[in-house]
């Protein structure tokens, strides 16, 4: 099977930075695109970032010039560094990957359990 397990979340004041990664761990031939959404209450999920294997990136408008993501294709990690927060990045952040597994030799979305980012002061 395969995992996708965030870390680094928490409390941040405004203008504040904090980076938050993820692991994809399990029965894995290859991680193709990984990026990060986020819900906030009463919202649907949205995208925030996404970066593809080559490092091609691409951002929601609400967090260009803010937010930096990144990955290790060594490690199958992913990481969203987030600089000038805002009490609007307030949510539960998700990662997701479209992975090849070597469980059922097939690519499908995985997603993580979550991770809360409240910004407030």
């Amino acid at each position: 099977q395969v995992q996708l397990v965030e870390s680094g979340g928490g409390l941040v004041q405004p203008g504040g930075s904090l980076r938050v990664s993820c692991s994809a761990s399990g029965s894995i031939n290859r991680v193709n695109d990984m990026g990060w959404y986020r819900q906030a209450p009463g919202k649907q999920r949205e995208l925030v970032a996404v970066i593809t294997r080559g490092s091609y990136t691409n951002y929601a408008d609400s967090v260009k010039g803010r937010f930096t993501i990144s990955r290790d294709n060594i490690k199958n990690m992913v990481y969203l560094q987030m600089n000038s927060l805002k009490a609007e990045d307030t949510a539960v952040y998700y990662c997701h990957a479209n992975i090849f597994s070597s469980a059922d030799w097939s690519t499908r979305g995985y997603w993580g359990q979550g991770t809360q980012i409240t910004v407030s002061s």
